[in-house]
């Protein structure tokens, strides 16, 4: 039943809605909070109404982004749109009763299940908030404001425009949202130039505590949640570890197990061209991009680790 939609159409569609309610996915990062909150920032500057669904799990780094956009407990939805969500299992819990009822997601993960109605998709774009840059130009100005909102959806999903996603077309956009007199400085600085003492002493454990496997050319790291407790960490000092394995010099498949609660386990990978990420992670039941991707797998580290290199092995022959 699912319509694949042009950017152009998805405008078009949501030019037609009202009271509408937007859907990011769990875990928060900067490209579907960004995504989300531009997008309703356009829609009620066309006079319509238009809000977030709160997400338990934002962190105190995308919090002020998303403030002024949770809808009240009481907003009724007409219409439901999702952003930066490839399957209904991304959907944090409370969102649960709108899964059946999403009628546009936009969004640019390869391993997109189309779950909505219909679905603006765009694999080739580094971050969601491309498209919705490109949906927002059809439908109203792009403000400051929005600017701002998409600015910390693409430069969070390209690591400051320096991971492999990042396009020629992302920098022209870059440049757009520049353009309208946005001030990046404080943002870069909190997003990219900032670290609390306990995410480098995180970052310290992990690198000491690394392993390497495959000639050196692959990098796991574990987040166990005994560490977590030790270090009394937050969720806003564990974001984006995911890409600190990568970093590794000599090695192209960096691996990060964080363990959740007990018993489950998300994994991450980040990789350069020899091995595709997301047919890494489709194997354990997860998608994503060729260079980043991730999965959610029941039992131990340990358990983690053995299926992850695993699927691994089976990707790269």
């Amino acid at each position: 039943m699912n319509g694949r939609l042009t950017v152009q159409e998805a405008a078009a569609r949501l030019r037609q809605m009202d009271n509408v309610l937007l859907l990011t996915h769990v875990r928060p990062d900067g490209d579907t909070i960004g995504s989300a909150a531009a997008l309703c920032q356009a829609l009620r500057d066309m006079g319509k109404t238009a809000y977030l669904l709160y997400n338990p799990e934002i962190t105190d780094t995308y919090a002020p982004y998303a403030a002024p956009y949770w809808a009240p407990e009481d907003f009724a939805p007409a219409h439901i749109v999702s952003t930066d969500i490839a399957a209904l299992n991304l959907l944090p819990d409370n969102a649960a009763p709108y899964a059946s009822r999403v009628e546009l997601a936009i969004d640019h993960h390869g391993s997109q299940a189309f779950f909505a109605a219909e679905t603006c998709l765009d694999a080739e774009a580094a971050a969601c908030g491309e498209i919705i840059y490109h949906i927002i130009r059809a439908l109203t100005a792009v403000t400051p404001a929005i600017a701002m909102l998409l600015y910390v959806a693409i430069s969070t999903d390209t690591g400051c425009f320096v991971y492999t996603n990042t396009t020629a077309d992302t920098h022209r956009i870059a440049a757009a949202l520049l353009e309208t007199d946005i001030d990046i400085g404080p943002v870069n600085k909190v997003l990219f130039r900032t670290k609390s003492k306990t995410r480098l002493a995180m970052e310290a454990r992990m690198v000491a505590d690394m392993e390497l496997y495959d000639s050196d050319r692959v990098v796991v790291m574990s987040i166990p949640l005994s560490l977590r407790q030790e270090l009394h960490a937050t969720e806003a000092d564990i974001e984006e570890l995911s890409s600190l394995a990568a970093l590794v010099e000599g090695t192209d498949c960096g691996i990060t197990l964080r363990e959740l609660k007990p018993g489950k386990v998300k994994l991450s990978l980040r990789t350069g061209p020899r091995v595709d990420a997301c047919a890494v992670c489709q194997r354990l039941g997860g998608g994503g991009h060729k260079a980043a991707a991730g999965a959610t797998v029941d039992g131990t580290l340990k358990d983690a680790k053995a299926l992850v290199l695993k699927a691994y092995r089976d990707v790269v022959g």
